[in-house]
């Protein structure tokens, strides 16, 4: 579990995002969350998706922080999951989480 694979067999990778940016990197952790980095004209951005509980997309003027951020966010996503996945944890916990997320990442 928490393990990062492509998403959709890498299909999705050089197709138009929601944003209307080109999809350069696209992973999941399967049925969990799904990390997204897209470049377009005037921005690159990374979106994460929590499945059920978040989506947070953050834009960028170069590939270079895009691709820093992407990396770093990764590992936070799957601390957040961890909490999300603990037995008994309350929901002010997950969402005290996902806010330290956003906080960390805005």
């Amino acid at each position: 579990m928490n393990k990062w694979t492509i998403f959709n067999r890498g299909l999705t990778i050089g197709m138009t995002g929601a944003e209307g940016g080109l999809i350069l990197s696209d992973e999941e952790i399967t049925d969990s969350a799904r990390i997204t980095l897209k470049r377009a004209k005037s921005f690159v951005s990374v979106s994460l998706n929590i499945y059920g509980w978040m989506d947070h997309t953050r834009f960028f003027a170069n590939n270079d922080d895009a691709m820093r951020e992407y990396r770093a966010m990764k590992p936070a996503a799957v601390a957040v999951l961890s909490v999300i996945n603990s037995e008994g944890v309350s929901d002010i916990k997950i969402w005290e989480a996902i806010s330290d997320f956003v906080r960390r990442f805005p």
